[in-house]
Parts: C-alpha cells; sequence; structure tokens
C-alpha cells in the first residue's frame, strides 16, 4: 500500500506469457491429468504432501523477506542492489526484486538479456564480454530504445575493437556503456595487470559510439577474504588511474563486484576508492540471497556476521527459501535409503543436498533430521540419503531437503510452486532457461 494505493504483488503473473503458461502432465512437478494455466495453481487447494515428487518448491514469505533484507543492507551500506538474474531467470523474481528496491538486474548471456528486455526490465550490468556479430548487435539493438540503459565488459582490446565495429554497423549515435573488468591471475576473465587494464581503459574512452562507465570485477570465486580484500584494491586502483587521466564518460562512475559469498567486502572495498572527480555509485550484484541456500552460502552469511561486524546490518537474517521434496523409494540395505531426487532435480555442483527434515507417509508433521544424515551421491533420479541404521526412514516417508546451490536447481525446473508456511500451494513462478 502506498499512498492508499494497492499495489499489485510482483510475484502475480502479471504477462500472458507467464500466466498463460500450460501446466499439465509435460511439465515435471504437475499431478498427473491436471491441465490448468499457471495463475490457476494458487485455487486449487493443493497442499504439498499429495503432489508428485520430486517437487522443487519456494517458500514464498522467507523469499520475501530476503528481498527485503538485501534491499535493506544494500542502502544501509551506501550501495545499489543490481541482483544477477541468471540465478532465477523468473520475471516474477526480478520483479519482486525491482518492487524492494534493486536498481536493476544482472545478467550473463545475450539470451537473459532479451528475457529482462521482453519483461520490462529497464536498467541491465551485463556481467560479461559480447562477443561475436550476433551478442555485439544484441546490445546495441537494446540501447536503441532510449528508456533502456545498458552496461557490458570488455577485458581486452580485442573485445573493444568488436564492440566499436558494432557502434559503427548500428547507426545510431548513443554511446554503449562499457565497464572495464579487472581480473584475478588464475581466475575467470578480466584484466590481469595495471598496463593491460589501462590499455583496455583507453580504448574503450577513445572508441566512437562507446563510452567508459566504471569499473567491474567478479570476486566469487576466490576463498579467502583477504584474497578478496586484495582483488578489491586492485578495482578501486584501476579506477584511480582511469580518472586521474579523464577516461570516464558518464556523469556518474560506476564500481561494482559482487557474488553472495563475500557481499560484506563489496561496500567498505569500493569505498577505498575514494575522490573520483565524478559521483560514484557503488553496485552489489549477489543474486543467490533471494532464496539464499543450506550449505555454502549459509556458512559464508555465517563467516560475513562474525568478521564484518561494522558493517550496518539489518535486523533480521538471510534464510533457505528453496527446498526440494523427494520420497523414500527403496531401503536396500540398513542405513541407506533410495531417494527420488537427482541431478536432474537438484543443484550438485558445490555439495550434496542437505537433508532438512522428514515427513511420514500420511502425515503433515515434520521431525528435523539429526547431523548423522547425509546425501552421499546422487544418479540422474535417485540419491543416497545415509544414516544410522536404526529404522527412523520408512519406504513412503517425504524427505525435505536443503539447496546446495540456488543457481544449478532454478534451471532444472519450468514451474516452481510458491507455498505458505503450512505449504499450501499459493502461486508459481515460471522459469526462463
Amino acid at each position: 500500500m502506498t499512498d492508499g494505493v494497492l499495489l499489485a504483488d510482483p510475484l502475480a503473473p502479471a504477462d500472458e506469457a507467464i500466466a498463460g503458461f500450460a501446466l499439465d502432465g509435460t511439465v515435471k512437478g504437475v499431478k498427473p491429468g491436471a491441465s490448468l494455466r499457471l495463475d490457476q495453481i494458487g485455487a486449487q487447494g493443493w497442499s504439498l504432501p499429495e503432489m508428485p515428487l520430486p517437487l522443487a518448491v519456494l517458500r514464498v514469505d522467507v523469499m520475501r523477506r530476503n528481498a527485503r533484507w538485501m534491499a535493506d543492507f544494500a542502502r544501509r551500506n551506501g550501495l545499489s542492489l543490481c541482483p544477477h538474474g541468471k540465478t532465477t531467470m523468473a520475471p516474477q523474481i526480478w520483479a519482486l526484486q525491482v518492487a524492494e528496491g534493486a536498481w536493476g538486474i544482472t545478467v550473463a548471456t545475450a539470451h537473459q538479456l532479451q528475457v529482462a528486455r521482453r519483461f520490462g526490465v529497464k536498467r541491465v550490468i551485463w556481467a560479461n564480454q559480447p562477443v561475436g556479430r550476433i551478442a555485439v548487435d544484441a546490445a546495441f539493438a537494446a540501447i536503441a530504445d532510449p528508456d533502456f540503459e545498458l552496461y557490458v565488459l570488455a577485458d581486452s582490446l580485442a573485445v573493444v575493437e568488436g564492440l566499436a565495429a558494432g557502434a559503427a554497423r548500428s547507426g545510431h549515435a548513443r554511446r554503449l556503456n562499457v565497464l572495464l573488468e579487472v581480473g584475478a591471475m588464475g581466475g575467470r576473465t578480466g584484466a590481469r595487470d595495471a598496463k593491460t587494464a589501462l590499455a583496455v581503459g583507453r580504448a574503450i574512452a577513445a572508441a566512437p559510439g562507446l563510452s567508459l562507465a566504471g569499473v567491474e570485477a567478479f570476486e566469487g570465486l576466490l576463498s579467502e577474504t583477504a584474497q578478496v580484500d586484495a582483488f578489491l584494491h586492485t578495482l578501486t586502483e584501476t579506477a584511480r588511474a582511469c580518472a586521474t587521466e579523464g577516461l570516464f564518460g558518464n556523469p556518474e562512475i560506476l564500481l561494482t563486484a559482487g557474488g553472495s559469498a563475500f557481499f560484506d567486502r563489496i561496500g567498505p572495498r569500493l569505498a577505498e576508492a575514494g575522490d573520483l572527480g565524478l559521483p560514484v555509485r557503488r553496485v552489489l550484484r549477489s543474486g543467490c540471497y533471494i532464496t539464499h541456500d543450506s550449505l555454502g552460502y549459509e556458512q559464508s552469511y555465517k563467516r560475513m556476521r562474525k568478521e564484518s561486524l561494522t558493517l550496518d546490518w539489518p535486523v533480521g537474517d538471510l534464510h533457505a527459501a528453496m527446498e526440494v521434496w523427494a520420497h523414500v523409494q527403496s531401503i536396500p540395505e540398513p542405513g541407506r535409503a533410495i531417494i527420488t531426487c537427482g541431478k536432474r532435480d537438484i543443484g550438485f555442483d558445490t555439495g550434496w543436498p542437505v537433508p532438512l527434515r522428514l515427513i511420514r507417509a500420511g502425515e503433515t508433521r515434520s521431525m528435523p533430521f539429526g547431523a548423522f544424515h547425509k546425501v552421499t551421491g546422487m544418479n540422474d533420479q535417485h540419491g543416497y540419503l545415509i544414516g544410522p541404521a536404526d529404522g527412523l526412514l520408512r519406504v513412503g516417508d517425504i524427505v525435505v531437503l536443503g539447496v546446495a546451490h540456488p543457481c544449478t536447481t532454478f534451471d532444472k525446473w519450468q514451474a516452481i510452486p510458491l507455498v505458505d508456511e503450512d505449504f499450501r500451494i499459493t502461486g508459481a513462478i515460471r522459469t526462463f532457461f
């Protein structure tokens, strides 16, 4: 409610491409024999224990709180939030993030850019180098819309040359915002040394049709806080060098970094750039906070709260909003249960799923798993749940799994139910992977 006006729920599927998405037996997780539109699922009176499993679900109240919490964190610490859209590829969730105050949405590919534009996102950081004529031309086609704001990356003279050629082909006068990317040795993309970075910055500034808009980095592949701090110092030093030569071409300078494992370091470290002669916008690009997780990001979050005592932390915490429910289908040996969730259903690239709760067949009450129950492996459609040979697990029981990596769980589902805290289905989101 704002000034007496009831605002639309950003998670409500307003666009027909989402609202009218057909949920039937060809969509994983839909009841056999069902045939309905996505915007009708919340009116069916369905609850999770009666749904076909495995099934990924989003606890909607937890997800809303996470969205609000991170937006508040950014505001309190002088940051603009531009969450990575690749995490969910769900325009409804992007709309929630923007409604809570996100400055824009980050994408990684030309396809993701097209999805963002199709569903009304007005400001995008394409946190990658557009390479090849199709990708470059997609960037210039996007900025032909005067109401759309785009930033892309460059880390080499070859990328700058490709972008400049695209500017010449585009035929319009608007310049493309380019962020100079710096990188760490042994890491991913990004200029590796100050000399290379400055040469790329000079080339961007000199190229017709391009504008050096800021400096960017991705620290998420580093494992230690000290490494991250040193790397972000490289970013600010590069920004100072570019400012000294007057290379920046916009009214404000963007300094941006931020995966989800070290988002506490971004504000303080980017502030060390100091006075660059123009207003500076510090942009945080974390994406996984929206659902958090039950393993790696939860561990990182606990580390952040312990180490970064001088930050202005919001009230409360991030909590896991995504779960995958599965059945126990076999107990072929004492202490070894086979569950109906595998690599086709849940992320496994950063660790195995975490057993959270057990629900008896035919019941709704859940009980927590002890520390001795662990998923130790998965096949395409099966998971191996190992624990004490105490007879706790029975065939037909429901196992609720915590996710170890949201990005590689979202991409396994076309539609994901939204559930309340009583696990009644209140709606659904559609993904566009």
